[in-house]
């Protein structure tokens, strides 16, 4: 995951270039989307089925490459989601907030109720490059 939104572009150049201050997220959550969030925050997020951004913990990144600490495990749905589940983001807030990164899956998933979207420990990589 390395596709970054424009809020965060901005930010970064603001931040590092310009000497406008930049307030880090305490915690960051995983996003699931049925659609591309797109640069400027225009997916679609699942939101039905007991659904819930997850919060991420992330390792030391070494050469600008970083992995996710823990597994992350959202609920299990509570009925199927609309939509398979294309895309995921990183979020600096639990409900709203703004997009970080985002990429799209390998191979999108049907969310039926009684399952549950889990991303392994190391399976959720940034790289800035």
């Amino acid at each position: 995951m390395s596709q970054m939104s424009n809020y965060l572009e901005t930010a970064l150049v603001n931040g590092t270039l310009r000497n406008t201050q930049y307030t880090v997220p305490a915690t960051v959550y995983l996003a699931l989307y049925s659609t591309d969030p797109t640069d400027a925050d225009a997916g679609v997020e699942i939101a039905q089925g007991n659904y819930a951004r997850q919060s991420v913990v992330f390792d030391a990144p070494t050469d600008g490459v970083t992995q996710n600490t823990a597994d992350i495990s959202f609920p299990v749905a509570t009925v199927d989601y609309l939509g398979n589940v294309t895309h995921v983001g990183i979020r600096d807030a639990l409900t709203v907030g703004n997009l970080l990164y985002f990429a799209p899956l390998a191979t999108a998933r049907a969310i039926i109720a009684g399952n549950q979207f889990v991303v392994s420990a190391s399976q959720l990589t940034v790289t800035l490059a």
